[in-house]
């Protein structure tokens, strides 16, 4: 498989995270900028929501188009009305145990929330174990998925019948079998993952999204990569970073044959408020895009 050199075709915002390929345009969240963006391809963009009161990061939508955003330290779910205005679509709060991260939603507009068991911006804060939290349509909150290790990234297969989540403290990513009731049941171990870099002795994954021939690109921050592996661990491609962070990626572009990759010089808060350093890269590879992101 040929994968093609980096670009940038957005810079100058905080920090991105969340990326989605929807509505032929990239939406992805700007973490400390406390907004959600939509861009194209060739570098325009418009800002869709200010969160002002906490910091956006994983998107979806409801059937009906409205946009889902988590709000990270409050614990919500907010939903972005056809007007504009900021709602609160379901209040995670009573259940989670730490920040809430990243999400995926199902066509039904089912949300998965990803729990990290530890306030990711706090110094010293204390890690227990994290969970998937699940969110109906109509808001119903409950525990989908328990004993993770700091659940990051989601992905949903094309049918909606498995879900992958990267556990950034267990170095591996994590399947579950999505059963008619919206459940998740049959948990196993889709990869283990190695690091690569001399030095660095742990591959957390962050941010991931699916193909179609079921591999899983992979935001690796403390590697300082976005690598392509296969089911059982294989890596097949990896895009290798120097000055930059990769934190999440997408598969997107009119044949979704374009990898989209938010990286950033820092992830702390206040280190990226002090600069806008975050951009967003694209290269391209043989492979498109399937399910969701």
């Amino acid at each position: 498989m040929s994968t093609g050199t980096p670009r940038t075709i957005l810079d100058g915002f905080y920090f991105g995270e969340g990326p989605r390929w929807h509505e032929a345009s990239l939406w992805f969240s700007d973490v400390h900028g406390h907004t959600v963006r939509r861009a194209t391809l060739d570098g325009q963009w418009e800002l869709v929501a200010e969160v002002s009161h906490d910091e956006p990061s994983g998107l979806g939508w409801l059937p009906d188009g409205r946009l889902l955003v988590v709000a990270m330290d409050t614990q919500q779910l907010l939903r972005r009305e056809h007007d504009g205005t900021l709602e609160t679509h379901a209040d995670l709060s009573p259940l989670a145990r730490g920040s809430i991260n990243d999400m995926i939603v199902a066509v039904d507009g089912t949300a998965y929330v990803g729990d990290m068991g530890m306030r990711i911006w706090e110094e010293g804060s204390e890690r227990v174990p994290g969970q998937t939290i699940r969110v109906t349509p109509d808001g119903a909150v409950s525990c989908a998925a328990d004993d993770l290790a700091s659940p990051n990234g989601y992905i949903l297969s094309e049918d909606g019948r498995t879900l992958i989540v990267a556990e950034s403290a267990g170095g591996c990513l994590t399947a579950f079998t999505v059963d008619d009731a919206g459940l998740l049941t049959e948990r196993r171990t889709f990869a283990e993952l190695r690091p690569e870099k001399d030095g660095v002795v742990f591959a957390p994954p962050d941010g991931i999204c699916l193909d179609a021939e079921g591999a899983v690109w992979v935001a690796d921050p403390m590697g300082a990569r976005v690598f392509r592996v296969l089911e059982g661990g294989e890596v097949t491609d990896t895009i290798r970073y120097d000055d930059v962070i990769p934190v999440a990626c997408v598969l997107g572009g009119d044949d979704r044959r374009t990898l989209l990759m938010c990286v950033a010089a820092d992830w702390h808060r206040e280190a990226a408020r002090r600069a806008p350093t975050a951009r967003i890269d694209a290269c391209e590879v043989d492979v498109p895009g399937a399910g969701r992101p």
